[in-house]
This record gives structure tokens, sequence and C-alpha cells, in this order.
């Protein structure tokens, strides 16, 4: 599920009729199956958008010490960058690759430096959740702030106005919903992650549960 995390262990979506283990002529992770469509999974309400009072945040260890922050306006004035990638949920339905739009997890890095002890984030969406990511994944080429999908706003019960995409990683990870990036000198679990998911989340190690976690893949 999602929502703001991709979350609990309930299987959804449909199987379509493309060959097993391939997905846009790609192949699927290990575990994973191909859905029809782009499953709706969430926990907990939609949020309600209101423009007037969204902010995103950039805050914790940053470079000078100081907090970011842009008004939805702003936001999306930021550079926009594309990346094509899939979906997969760690329930173990993949979406297809398609076309992503929204802002670059590298442009907010550049605006808005870390210091150098940074090595994690905390990625914050609405109620107050949270998903850990290690720096190193978080700075990759492909992860991406969405606003779009093929070219279209997308919708919010899938993460209007922004949600996170982190090829690589279970979309648990990848929020919707987000409203900010605490920079993080030590890790910690969030929502899910303390709940029994993988630390890690990585999908092509099928690092779903907490329970397969090795020495050094969680905090302390």
């Amino acid at each position: 599920m999602e929502g703001p995390v991709e979350g609990p262990p309930e299987e959804s979506g449909e199987t379509s009729g493309a060959r097993p283990g391939e997905r846009g002529g790609e192949s699927l992770p290990p575990g994973q199956r191909l859905a029809r469509g782009w499953p709706t999974t969430h926990y907990g309400p939609v949020p309600r958008f209101r423009p007037e009072r969204w902010q995103f945040r950039v805050f914790g260890a940053t470079a000078d010490g100081r907090r970011r922050e842009w008004d939805h306006d702003g936001f999306t004035e930021l550079p926009h960058h594309t990346v094509t990638a899939g979906l997969d949920c760690v329930t173990r339905f993949s979406v297809p690759p398609c076309e992503w739009g929204g802002v670059a997890a590298r442009t907010l890095l550049e605006l808005a430096p870390p210091a150098p002890e940074a090595g994690y984030v905390m990625v914050w969406a609405e109620y107050g959740y949270g998903a850990n990511l290690r720096m190193s994944d978080f700075a990759g080429e492909r992860t991406l702030f969405a606003t779009h999908r093929e070219g279209d706003p997308i919708t919010v019960e899938h993460g209007f106005p922004v949600r996170l995409i982190v090829p690589g990683l279970y979309a648990w990870k990848g929020p919707k919903w987000v409203r900010g990036v605490e920079y993080m000198t030590e890790d910690r679990r969030g929502f899910w992650e303390e709940r029994g998911y993988h630390n890690r989340g990585e999908v092509w190690r099928e690092q779903r549960y907490s329970h397969q976690e090795d020495p050094g893949d969680g905090p302390g």
C-alpha cells in the first residue's frame, strides 16, 4: 500500500497478459508480478490539498544550519526533470515503466546542501509519515519528487501534488503527498520500517522485511 507510504502486506492489483518476469521489455524484480494499470492503495485517508497552506521544507543537518522552504508555486517553478521508471510494491505487484516529471532530488541538494556528516534523510509526508533513505539513494540521478506522470499531473489518490520516486527501492520508500526532507547524521526508521519492513528496501535483493536485515542494515 501507499499512503503516504507504500505499505501493509496485502495483495493488490491484477496480473496482465505479459509473460512472467517481464514488464515493458525489461525484467521484473524477483518475486514480483505485473499489474494491469496502476492500483490505488494507501494507508489512511487521502489528504485535502490546500495550496495556500502547502509548503515544502528541507531542514535538519543542512550545511549552514538553515531551513529552506517553498510554497506550491515556488516548488513548481523549480527546474523540471523527467525519469522513466516503474513502481515495485512490497506486496508483489509491479507497475510498468512510465515517464515521471518533477523536481530531481539532486536539485534540492544543490539548493539546500546537506552538512558533510549527513548520511541519511527522512522524507516526510502528510499526517507525519516518514520514510528513511540513505543519502546515496536519495542523491541518485533518478530520484525524483514527481508532480506529473506521462505529462499529466498525478492524481490526488496517487500523491498529488508531490510524491517521491526512488527507482530500485520498494515503493513504500517513496511516500505520497510529500511535504519535506530532513537531513540526518544518524539513521532512524520511518513509519513502515518501525512496523517490520526492511530498513533499506532494495528491490533486486528482495529486502522486504526487517527479519531479513544483515548487520549494518538498520540503525544502531
